[in-house]
């Protein structure tokens, strides 16, 4: 199994405000759905992604993104099986994400002054 791949990317939207909770030891967790959407040559949709973020990825998570934010989540896909209140066994698939980047218009970057870079004299450059 060391030469298998569970890795998963997506660049999408929250589809609502991200849920955060503490777990009994302290560590945040994140949840939230992210919207992606798709095209095709005579059709287009959106897929639902369901994403969990753990410790202080899922704290910023829970600080700063809010529905509509886009971002790029890379992580792995995990699957629980549980039962429902019918005594159905039903499965649910999310993604736990590692990676979080912040995408878009992002309103606690707007607090930030720019940086400007500095000018060069374009004859300076070699090609």
């Amino acid at each position: 199994m060391s030469n298998d791949l569970n890795q998963c990317q997506f660049i999408g939207r929250l589809g609502k405000d991200p849920e955060l909770k503490y777990l009994q030891s302290g560590d945040a967790v994140a949840n939230f759905t992210l919207a992606c959407g798709w095209k095709s040559k005579d059709k287009e949709g959106v897929e639902w992604i369901n994403v969990t973020a753990f410790g202080k990825k899922g704290e910023l998570v829970g600080q700063y993104l809010k529905k509509g934010s886009q971002v790029f989540i890379s992580g792995r896909m995990k699957t629980d099986k549980y039962t429902d209140k019918n005594g159905v066994e039903k499965y649910s698939t999310k993604i736990q994400a590692e990676t979080i980047q912040f995408l878009g218009k992002n309103e606690a970057a707007d607090a930030i002054a720019p940086v400007v870079a500095p000018t060069t004299d374009d004859s300076e450059i070699p090609f």
